[in-house]
Formats: structure tokens, C-alpha cells, sequence
């Protein structure tokens, strides 16, 4: 009788342990299957992010190299009139690797190119002379995101023909002119103009120097005859053609003019703040996917080492932020 509870005993016990043995198993297969599904949920995300990113590299690649030898595409590309001359050499290097791509320059004031831009002309990349017609392209939201960048610094200079006599040796006795060839406020060259004068005591205190009239730099230069010109290459033409005695222009502006024109004055930065040309890419919904494709290539371009050489022959300082 007494063998026989000892046994019942024993099965009890055996019993409660397969019991308890397989509890525990189950628990502890619970537990790995879901970090294992977990594990294999994470790998499915990430090969799903990894195969995002690799279609949109070949996208990208696919679209460069359609910019590169694909179908003839044309880009609208707008540009400051002081950039005419070298943009012909940076166009005709970046069509050595990329043939098929027509760029048509638009070459005026950068404040007549931000009009044109803000009424609906179709333009691609616009190239400006100064922020100020950039940082309104951007308040606008037509700069397409990630693609502007300062590419040159230049530099105000006074000049007059080198056949001619002339009092004048700079802005601080500018009103010793017969007559001056000077841009309107709203043409980068001549708001940094202005903006010297402002500097040098000859215009009062003003929040925006680039809203003094002509008429009024006149008066605050003695009265002097001062002709008004459009574009930065208009003041050139009116110095060289003598149709003015002096004028304020860009350096640049002077390459290939050497033997015809005097520098009188390198207008101090400190005077006018730093020239700096901004570059972007313009958000065009006439545009198809090739024509955005090189446009944004040619922008690439344009900040590359290789037209960095090529402005610094044209007299454009490359050392900028």
C-alpha cells in the first residue's frame, strides 16, 4: 500500500514537471518567433528603402545620361548682361561632353530677368548679379530646392576712354565729369554704385539705396550730367563710344578693352559689399523631364572647377563662399 501512494507520488511529480517543461518551451517559442518576425521585418524595410534608392540613383543616371548623348534638348538660361562674353566660353566647353543640348542665353539686368521670370517666361537657370533678385526668386518659391550656390565675386570699377582727358580719379570727385554713364537702381552695378556713394558720405543714410533716382545722384554730385543705362553693358558702350566722359561698371566688363580704356578706381568692397553671382535652378512647369534633367546638369556645371578657370580668365574672382 504503501509502495503504491510512494508511486502515485512519483507520477504526480513526473507529471507536473512535462507540465511545466512544456510551459516553459511554449513561452520561449513565443518570444523568438517575434523577434525573429521583427528581424524580418526590419530586412524587408530596409531592402525596400535600398531598392527605392537604387530606382531613383538609376532615375538620376538615366536622366544624366539622356542630358549627355540622349534626344536634342533646349535650356532657357538667363543670364546678368556682365556675364554674356564668358558664358559663351562655358556654354561652348559644356557642349563638348553634352552635344545635344541647346542653351539659349537671355542676357539683360537682373532685375529685367526677375521681372521676366516673375510674369511667366520660361527660363531654366537664371544666373543673377546680386542676391537681392535671387533672395526674391526664392521668396517667390521658384528656385528649385538644393540647386543655388554663389559661384563668382566681381568687383565696381570707374573708368573712361584712354584717349580722352578726364578730372575725374575715382567716386569721391565723380561730379568732376562732363557727364557719367550710370545704371538705374534697380541693375546690380547700379545699386553698388549708389550704395559706394552712400558709403563715401556724397548720398545720405537710406534702407534702400538701390530707390535713389538718377535724378538724385545727379543733385548730390553737383548737378553733373549722368546719362541712365539699362544693363551694365550699355555703361561700357556709352564710356567707349564717348558718349559719356566716365562711367562705373564692373571689372570684368573690361576684359578685351585694355588698350582702349583707363581704370581710374577699383571701388573698395568695403564700399560696396562683396559682388557675388548666384546661380539656380528655376522652377519651369513648361518644362519636361529632359529639359529639367539638363538643366539642372548645366547649374552643376557652372559650379564646377572647370568654369571656375574659365571666369577667372574673364577677370571674375572665383574665391567666394
Amino acid at each position: 500500500m504503501k509502495k503504491k501512494a510512494i508511486a502515485m507520488v512519483l507520477t504526480a511529480v513526473l507529471t507536473a514537471s512535462a507540465l511545466a517543461g512544456c510551459g516553459g518551451s511554449s513561452s520561449g517559442t513565443s518570444a523568438s518567433s517575434e523577434a525573429q518576425e521583427t528581424e524580418e521585418t526590419a530586412e524587408e524595410k530596409a531592402d525596400e528603402a535600398a531598392e527605392a534608392s537604387a530606382e531613383a540613383d538609376a532615375a538620376q543616371a538615366e536622366a544624366a545620361a539622356d542630358s549627355a548623348s540622349g534626344e536634342p534638348v533646349e535650356i532657357q538660361v538667363f543670364i546678368a548682361a556682365s556675364l554674356n562674353t564668358v558664358m559663351q566660353e562655358v556654354a561652348a566647353k559644356y557642349n563638348e561632353e553634352h552635344p545635344n543640348v541647346t542653351i539659349t542665353f537671355n542676357a539683360d539686368s537682373s532685375g529685367k530677368l526677375l521681372t521676366q521670370i516673375e510674369e511667366g517666361y520660361a527660363c531654366d537657370v537664371f544666373f543673377s548679379a546680386a542676391q537681392k533678385q535671387m533672395n526674391k526668386l526664392e521668396e517667390d518659391g521658384l528656385i528649385v530646392e538644393g540647386t543655388r550656390a554663389n559661384v563668382v565675386n566681381n568687383q565696381v570699377v570707374v573708368i573712361k576712354r584712354r584717349d580722352t582727358e578726364s578730372e575725374v580719379t575715382g567716386l569721391a570727385d565723380l561730379g568732376k565729369a562732363s557727364s557719367i554713364a550710370l545704371a538705374d537702381g534697380s541693375v546690380p552695378v547700379g545699386k553698388y554704385t549708389r550704395q559706394a556713394l552712400m558709403s563715401l558720405g556724397i548720398l545720405a543714410e537710406t534702407d534702400d539705396v538701390s530707390a535713389y533716382t538718377t535724378a538724385q545722384v545727379s543733385e548730390a554730385l553737383g548737378g553733373v550730367e549722368i546719362s541712365e543705362q539699362g544693363n551694365v553693358s550699355q555703361v561700357l558702350t556709352a564710356v567707349l563710344e564717348g558718349s559719356c566722359e566716365v562711367g562705373t561698371t564692373y571689372y570684368s566688363d573690361t576684359y578685351g578693352h585694355d588698350e582702349e580704356l583707363d581704370i581710374l578706381e577699383f571701388v573698395d568692397h568695403d564700399l560696396t559689399g562683396d559682388v557675388i553671382y548666384p546661380v539656380c535652378q528655376v522652377v519651369n512647369s513648361e518644362a519636361d523631364d529632359a529639359e529639367k534633367a539638363a538643366a539642372a546638369d548645366f547649374v552643376k556645371f557652372i559650379t564646377s572647377d572647370t568654369a571656375k578657370g574659365i571666369y577667372s580668365s574673364y577677370l571674375f574672382d572665383t574665391d567666394v563662399e
